[in-house]
């Protein structure tokens, strides 16, 4: 049990806990609530020893191990799989011990050392890592690849992995579906539904915290909070309270009002004076009642668009995908992801993009928007078409080293030039004031852009895309750095907007909220999904499952979907004696593994019976030996299986 009893703690002059207590019980799934700043990653930092109370008690039981996302970017050359591996701390001090047991020439310490390194899962450890890679919306292509070869977002999504990978007893989930797809998010869902140990999460997508978390605690005021239930249970509970305690403040303002207007009325009057003395002291000894009001909520809203074309947009036998790099030969194609798109986009749609990661979604989506070009067909605008587009990454549209005032000046002028109208003047000082009212008030409309929070740059973006009065909102990942109170307030916001609307994301409270329609970017083809979200995580976890069925009946024991392969981009003639002579090399291997899992078996069952130190030791090294030539095997089998793929791809 995790137990905070009369806990105070600082971090430099605030104080982000006041004399709280809160007990936590084993295996009880918590989601940890409260507004940006309230102290929920100082809680974590707590639990993990980072920080130390300033007051009070605090325990947790010293024999469990902890688990938790680390916030470094990894910069190692090591394969994708061997970094998700050494998330596994058990595995590593076992193999550390029979290493130090090998050198020592101690009998009794091998036998010890091999039987704890089987205990820590060594002849599976490649295969549950592969499991977590996969699931996280990584290809088999990628499983050996350097950490240091995919972008952030993909090693941050590395290290969640690793952290899943690591055995504990308490895990701790700071964000860890920022960085995830949908699909990513689904998968990770029943994962954690199925841990044993203790969890906390902070998150703020709603759906999230209401399929993982059984327990929530609210950080409100220097006090913690418990509620039992998911996040909808606690924003129930805590709205009744919320109406229970205005109405006492409420109560008590009048009986103020009454002491105040009769010491104002009598004060000054002799034979008053006693009685009026009196109700002063009595107004002094009362006891104020905080008012719950929440504080302002961030709200916004979607000016009323100029015009509406309709339609929107006509997009015939287009192909999207990304040009040749400058560098690349004359007569370089270009790489295309999604191909033969006719669609029309109509005024007042509201259109979420679904499909799983790597299939073009954000390609579509920046094609539209006009920062990609598109590589075949036509997409034709509506006269009038007045784009808002919210990039994923809010830098792709943000300069890091200018302001946010500068950020508007640089609109409006562009606004202007362009013959267009902003929704205000270009004065400085209507600029300004719009900014404030998007809480970007005082030194911070002359602050780095870069120095900001994720959650300031995407309130920056859309800031910038209300003041150009769109009719067309292309948004994709808008929520990723939004808290939950500035989610519903771009909900709202949504459901209010007169125009077009055309959604990614992985939040699917919002996507439920605002959409009402949904196209599926899938086999480099894009589709209208006949369904709704439910239909489609269970579509997501029915493929999962297929797959996984897949891999085990070739030898394997992923847990995890393995990603479509992509369509070749072009035929070509492919040598039928290739593909026969590569099937047979597969069927070799597929034979050899299962000669080696049955030699496997074997050993396992043998070290369970009772043996000699000296037979415990050399049955100990011939299972490892037969567990590293397994491994190498089946990375062999999965290399010659997608070659015979894509040959198949290719010659179909």
């Amino acid at each position: 049990m995790i137990i905070l009893k009369n806990l105070s703690l600082r971090r430099s002059a605030k104080v982000l806990l006041d004399n709280a207590s809160v007990s936590i019980n084993p295996g009880e799934r918590v989601g940890l609530v409260g507004r940006n700043g309230a102290g929920k990653s100082s809680l974590f930092a707590l639990l993990n020893g980072t920080l130390h109370e300033d007051k009070g008690d605090f325990s947790i039981p010293s024999q469990w191990r902890m688990a938790q996302v680390a916030q470094d970017m990894p910069e190692t050359t090591e394969s994708a799989t061997d970094f998700v591996i050494a998330g596994d701390t058990a595995l590593a001090e076992a193999q550390a011990e029979v290493t130090a047991a090998e050198e020592s020439d101690d009998g009794e310490r091998m036998a010890h050392a091999y039987m704890a390194l089987h205990d820590a899962g060594a002849h599976d450890a490649q295969s549950r890592a592969q499991s977590l890679i996969l699931g996280l919306g990584f290809q088999v292509r990628e499983l050996n690849q350097p950490v240091n070869s995919f972008s952030g977002g993909w090693r941050m999504r590395l290290q969640l992995a690793r952290a899943l990978m690591c055995p504990s007893e308490l895990l701790l989930l700071d964000e860890p579906t920022n960085h995830l797809d949908l699909d990513a998010l689904v998968w990770l869902e029943a994962w954690l539904k199925k841990y044993p140990g203790t969890m906390l999460v902070i998150s703020h997508d709603r759906e999230f915290l209401d399929a993982v978390t059984n327990v929530t605690l609210h950080i409100e005021n220097g006090q913690l909070t418990r509620y039992g239930g998911n996040y909808s249970s606690f924003e129930d509970m805590h709205a009744e309270q919320l109406a229970l305690h205005q109405a006492a403040f409420a109560r008590q303002q009048e009986k103020i009002a009454h002491l105040q207007d009769f010491i104002n009325r009598f004060k000054a009057k002799a034979s008053k004076a006693k009685q009026a003395q009196s109700r002063v002291k009595a107004l002094d000894r009362m006891e104020k009642l905080a008012p719950l009001l929440a504080n302002a909520e961030f709200t916004f809203e979607f000016k009323e668009p100029q015009n509406l074309p309709n339609p929107m947009l006509s997009i015939d036998n287009a192909s999207f995908g990304y040009p040749p790099p400058a560098d690349a030969p004359p007569g370089t194609p270009s790489t295309v992801i999604v191909r033969g798109v006719s669609k029309s986009v109509f005024a007042g749609q509201r259109i979420g993009i679904l499909g799983a990661n790597g299939q073009g979604k954000s390609t579509v989506v920046k094609t539209i928007a006009r920062t990609l070009p598109v590589v075949e067909g036509e997409v034709l605008e509506g006269r009038g078409l007045n784009i808002g587009y919210f990039a994923q990454q809010e830098l792709d549209v943000l300069r890091p080293a200018d302001t946010p005032l500068e950020h508007m000046i640089r609109l409006a002028r562009d606004t202007i030039a362009n013959g267009g109208a902003g929704q205000f003047s270009s004065r400085e000082q209507d600029l300004r004031t719009f900014l404030g009212t998007f809480n970007f008030n005082g030194d911070m409309v002359k602050q780095a852009v870069g120095t900001m929070s994720g959650g300031e740059k995407a309130r920056l973006v859309l800031c910038m895309i209300v003041w150009q009065r769109p009719n067309l909102l292309l948004l994709d990942e808008p929520t990723n750095h939004l808290d939950l109170a500035t989610r519903e307030a771009l909900a709202m916001a949504l459901n209010e907007f007169e125009g077009t609307v055309m959604l990614v994301s992985h939040d699917r409270a919002l996507l439920r909220s605002v959409c009402d329609e949904f196209w599926m970017v899938s086999k480099g083809g894009v589709e209208p999904f006949d369904g709704d979200l439910d239909d489609y995580q269970r579509y997501l976890l029915e493929e999962s499952k297929r797959l996984r069925e897949e891999i085990k009946q070739a030898g394997k024991t992923a847990e995890a979907p393995i990603a479509k392969v992509e369509p070749a981009p072009a035929k070509k003639p492919v040598s039928s004696g290739k593909i026969k002579s590569l099937k047979q090399k597969l069927e070799r291997l597929e034979k050899s593994m299962a000669a080696l899992q049955a030699e496997k078996a074997s050993f396992e069952a043998k070290l369970g019976g009772t043996l000699s130190v000296e037979e415990i030791t050399e049955t100990g090294k011939q299972l490892q030996h037969v567990v590293d030539e397994l491994a190498i095997e089946e990375g062999e089998w999965l290399e010659v299986s997608g070659e015979i793929e894509a040959l198949e791809a290719v010659g179909a």
